[in-house]
Formats: structure tokens, C-alpha cells, sequence
């Protein structure tokens, strides 16, 4: 995760600067001394992370929050112990460490970050397969339109000039070629396992060997696009 320190104090950035390198998946691209300077950082980048001092000339890590955009997830520092509610009010603040900050504590605080990036990750992923889920695909079958549903769509086959869209009801024989209509698709529900083959991984039912079951259907597998199936798979 990509984080900032924003503290007016140079000792109070040097501490939580150790602290962060000892944790692995922290990587701190600036620190600021002051909450203006931190604005204009992000007016043109993006982090994961802020450590924000409270209590700082000019700017107030209160007034910061009230002005940054979009703001990311927040850990507060400062000596004031009596501000940990009103800071839980910002659902983007994710812990408030008093200083000065101990090791433990934040061992703590990142634990705490963990579980929040990793719920956003969950509810991000939950967000997609549900829009995925209410998508559609029209397609032109003898100057008709004809929508398809995401989630009814089984196989789609290259056939020379044309595709095959297989559902669980019908075929249609389309004029295209697999290269455009992946691009239309949902990587949360359909991958390209062959040259010939796009599937929705969600309606396999067997895999054995190089090949995998859709409904009735034997699909081949090509080695090259093994490794991604596997890996979209939720194994035990």
C-alpha cells in the first residue's frame, strides 16, 4: 500500500517512517510537513494511505480531511487523546494512534488496515459480479437485436468469419470474431481458454486433463491459458 506522512513535526515523520519500513507491504512515497504541501501532492497522484497529524499551523489535519478529494483510507497521529470520537465519524478514518506510538500499537493499526483494504477489496469484486450480473449483450441476428444476458451465456466458439454464442437455451451464429466481443465481457465471469474458446467459468462443471465441461460441452484447454483458469477458480 502506498502511503504519506503528513506531520509538522520532522521527529513525528521519522518514527512513523521506521515504523512503515518495517512493514512490507507499506510503501512510503512522500512525507510533507505540512497539510498544504500534501494537497498539491495529490491534486496530481494517488495513494492507498495517509498518516495525518491532527494538530498543524495553517492547514489542520481536520481541515485537510474537509478539503481533500475522494480522500483515501486515513490513519490520524497526534498527542490529543480526546479526539478519537469525533474522528470516527469519517468512514475513511481507519485508527488514531496517540503519540508517542509504540511498536505494539502499531502492529495493531496495521492489522486494522489489512482488514479494511481487504473488505474493500471484497465489496469491489461483490460490486462487479453484481453489475456482471445485470449486463447485457445485444448481438444482430438477421438485422434483428437480440439481448443476451451475461449470466445465460455459456461458451462463445470462433468459427472462421463468425462466433458461435452458446446459451443454455438457443445458439446464435454470429458475424465477428472472438477479439471484439471479449472485449465486451466481464473478466469476473468470462476467460479465453483456447484460440478458438471463450467460456463463462462460473458454469463449469468438471475439469479433467486439457479440457472442461460446460453443461453438455467439451472444451479444449489450452496450456498457455491454463494457469489463469486455475488461478480464477475458487479452490479447496
Amino acid at each position: 500500500m502506498k502511503c504519506i506522512i503528513v506531520d509538522d513535526e520532522a521527529s513525528a515523520r521519522a518514527i512513523v517512517l521506521e515504523l512503515c519500513k518495517a512493514i512490507p507491504e507499506m510503501e512510503v512515497v512522500a512525507e510533507f510537513p505540512n497539510a498544504l504541501e500534501a494537497l498539491k501532492f495529490l491534486n496530481h497522484n494517488t495513494v492507498d494511505l495517509i498518516f495525518l497529524d491532527i494538530h498543524m499551523p495553517k492547514l489542520t489535519g481536520v481541515d485537510f480531511i474537509e478539503t481533500v478529494n475522494n480522500p483515501p483510507k486515513i490513519v490520524l497521529t497526534t498527542s490529543d487523546k480526546d479526539f478519537a470520537i469525533e474522528a470516527y465519524a469519517y468512514e475513511f478514518i481507519v485508527d488514531y494512534l496517540v503519540k508517542p506510538i509504540t511498536h505494539e500499537r502499531f502492529q495493531k493499526c496495521v492489522a486494522k488496515l489489512k482488514n479494511a483494504f481487504s473488505q474493500s477489496a471484497s465489496e469491489g469484486k461483490e460490486s462487479q459480479l453484481m453489475q456482471a450480473e445485470d449486463e447485457d449483450l445485444y448481438i444482430n441476428i438477421d438485422r434483428r437485436l437480440i439481448k443476451l444476458k451475461f449470466r445465460d451465456i455459456l461458451l462463445i466458439e470462433a468459427q472462421g468469419d463468425y462466433i458461435e454464442i452458446k446459451t443454455q437455451h438457443k445458439r446464435y451464429r454470429v458475424h465477428s470474431t472472438l477479439k471484439k466481443i471479449k472485449e465486451k465481457l466481464p473478466q469476473t465471469r468470462f476467460l479465453q481458454i483456447h484460440r478458438s474458446f471463450i467460456i463463462n467459468f462460473t458454469q463449469i462443471i468438471d475439469i479433467q486433463d486439457n479440457s472442461v465441461l460446460i453443461e453438455r460441452s467439451v472444451i479444449p484447454i489450452s496450456r498457455s491459458n491454463r494457469p489463469e483458469l486455475m488461478q480464477r477458480l475458487n479452490l479447496l
